[in-house]
């Protein structure tokens, strides 16, 4: 059994090709991501992974729509969004595949 916790992982990511990791990987990307209200990050895209984001708490915007608890909202290759949390939030976020600088910001 391995025991970790997510405050040593870096922005929330737990699986996939960094460290640290509880599971070094290429094929995906897994983190739980914690924001307060009003963090913002730039519009940006991936050319190879397609990225799910579930909202598990809070709200948030992504290009100008909001989202609540519950919402999925999947990012193929090539589609850009920018990522403003309205409340305190929290996401799950996976990419597949766990591609190495695939963040290009618009």
């Amino acid at each position: 059994m391995i025991v970790d916790n997510l405050s040593n992982m870096t922005k929330g990511w737990f699986i996939g090709n960094f460290e640290p990791s509880l599971f070094k990987t290429n094929d995906v990307e897994v983190a739980v991501k914690s924001y307060k209200a009003g963090d913002h990050e730039d519009k940006h895209y991936h050319k190879i992974a397609t990225e799910y984001t579930v909202i598990i708490d809070g709200e948030v915007e992504m290009n100008g729509v909001r989202y609540k608890a519950g919402d999925i909202i999947v990012m193929e290759p090539g589609e850009s969004t920018d990522f403003t949390a309205v409340t305190d939030s929290t996401n799950v976020v996976v990419k597949i595949p766990g591609a190495n600088n695939d963040k290009y910001v618009d």
